[in-house]
């Protein structure tokens, strides 16, 4: 079923109207890809990342937790990043170790790991 400005996930509540919005259509795009739970977790995050590129405000209020945690692809190998961070907290050759330190960082954070593809497009959001 898709979303609407009216009906949309509980997820999306927080966020302003205009990135609200993208993570809604976003969604409803992901929706033939996925299951629901999943296009939200990744419409969520590739919102926020629209957003942080255009400095549109994202939170309607300030977002309970920690940063999300990035596992994106380094020259070296996998970085762990968090969100907004200009530098890498470290760099892994495998990928498998950059996403179980991402993983403990947002665990203590109280945050999501945001994966990334080798091509840098998020493939999905997780919980720790």
């Amino acid at each position: 079923m898709p979303w609407t400005k009216n009906d949309y996930p509980a997820t999306f509540k927080n966020m302003t109207p205009t990135v609200r919005e993208k993570a809604i259509e976003i969604a409803n795009e992901l929706l033939n890809q996925y299951e629901e739970p999943r296009a939200i977790r990744i419409a969520t995050a590739q919102a926020k990342e629209w957003a942080g590129n255009r400095d549109i405000e994202i939170w309607t209020e300030s977002k309970p937790g920690g940063k999300d945690q990035h596992v994106m692809p380094h020259d070296r190998g996998w970085a762990v990043q968090a969100e907004g961070s200009g530098q890498p907290t470290k760099v892994f050759r495998v990928k498998d170790e950059a996403l179980d330190r991402a993983r403990d960082i947002a665990r203590n954070q109280k945050s999501y790991v945001v994966v990334h593809a080798a091509d840098g497009k998020i493939s999905d959001v997780v919980q720790p």
